[in-house]
């Protein structure tokens, strides 16, 4: 966690003060630390670089640990399942397979090829309009910080593929925040491998109760990170109190009148921010600027499933083919 995050950051259940105790420090990073609230005593420990500042009161499940613990455990019960998904030529395995064998390799510390499998995967997985059009964001998010001069936190970050790009190509401090520590321990260990470990910090919280001061996040990113953030409640209020300049959110909407994915949107309880009008009401909502910048549409289907694992797909959704409404939502807080 890099220093300057001290100043910015506060109890997220009282939002009061912190004290610090740091054990292990370099010249620009926390390693080992606690923070205390001065109000309320509750603690907050730095672990290996990564601040956790999750709060006990809101029930959250950790999809990328259940999701990895899933397939590793999985995998350990059917090696001649991971014998075929690692030793078939890569260029032999359906586009899912590849997937999925990207994972392995990944949590196996092989980034570099995981990163190719994955690239090589993801071109059969998604429509190509599909790619296009979330390419056209990423670009889009990146021209828009281009000008920037502070941190950029990125929000619901999973596996950091906006982060990568922010920080690869603009140079600057970002912010990767995530809930789960388990997936952030994963980012870490990446970006020391890219070699661009002193430019990200990482942070686990919750989006709905963050442990930002007010108003002292200028540019706020997230890549389809959204409809991830389960019950988001007063999520959007909360963004409005922290965020004292923008909030780029990389997102796609369903169609409303398509029935086929709307069963499981409704059952996965994403439909808050998966819908253009539920998102527009619930930003609007808080007094704050929203509007939908570089919209695109893209045919999307269903992603394929794997060869080797029964049943298994990259995706849930869609369930059916749909049209996607990609854009680039901008938020301006009033904070």
């Amino acid at each position: 966690m890099k220093k300057f995050l001290l100043e910015m950051l506060e109890c997220p259940l009282c939002h009061h003060e912190l004290t610090w105790q740091i054990d292990v420090e370099t010249e620009a990073e926390v390693e080992q630390a606690e923070a205390t609230c001065v109000d309320c005593k509750a603690t907050y420990p730095v672990t290996d670089g990564i601040g956790i500042f999750l709060t006990p009161d809101l029930p959250r499940n950790d999809l990328w640990e259940q999701v990895d613990s899933q397939l590793a455990a999985y995998l350990k019960a059917h090696p001649e399942e991971v014998k075929k998904l690692m030793d078939t030529p890569v260029e032999s395995l359906s586009p899912t397979d590849q997937h999925f064998r990207a994972l392995v390799l990944d949590e196996r510390g092989d980034y570099g090829e995981a990163r190719k499998v994955e690239q090589l995967a993801n071109q059969n997985i998604y429509t190509m309009e599909y790619n296009r059009c979330w390419d056209s964001q990423v670009d889009h998010v990146v021209d828009q910080l281009s000008a920037v001069d502070g941190p950029i936190v990125d929000l619901a970050s999973g596996r950091c593929y906006l982060v990568e790009q922010l920080a690869s190509r603009l140079g600057c401090q970002v912010v990767a925040t995530d809930f789960s520590p388990s997936v952030l321990r994963r980012d870490r260990a990446y970006f020391n491998f890219l070699g661009l470990d002193h430019l990200v910090s990482f942070l686990a919280f919750d989006a709905r109760k963050t442990p930002f001061k007010d108003g002292v996040v200028k540019n706020m990113t997230t890549n389809l990170g959204l409809p991830n953030i389960e019950d988001p409640g007063d999520l959007v209020s909360e963004l409005d109190r922290v965020i004292g300049g923008t909030f780029l959110a990389i997102s796609h909407f369903f169609p409303v009148d398509d029935d086929v994915n709307r069963t499981l949107i409704e059952q996965a309880g994403v439909e808050a921010f998966v819908y253009k009008g539920s998102l527009l009401q619930h930003f609007s909502s808080s007094g704050g600027d929203v509007k939908l910048e570089n919209v695109c549409i893209a045919h999307a289907l269903p992603t394929p499933e794997s060869e080797i694992i029964e049943g298994a797909r990259a995706d849930g959704l869609p369930v059916g083919p749909t049209e996607l409404e990609w854009c680039t939502v901008r938020f301006e807080g009033k904070a």
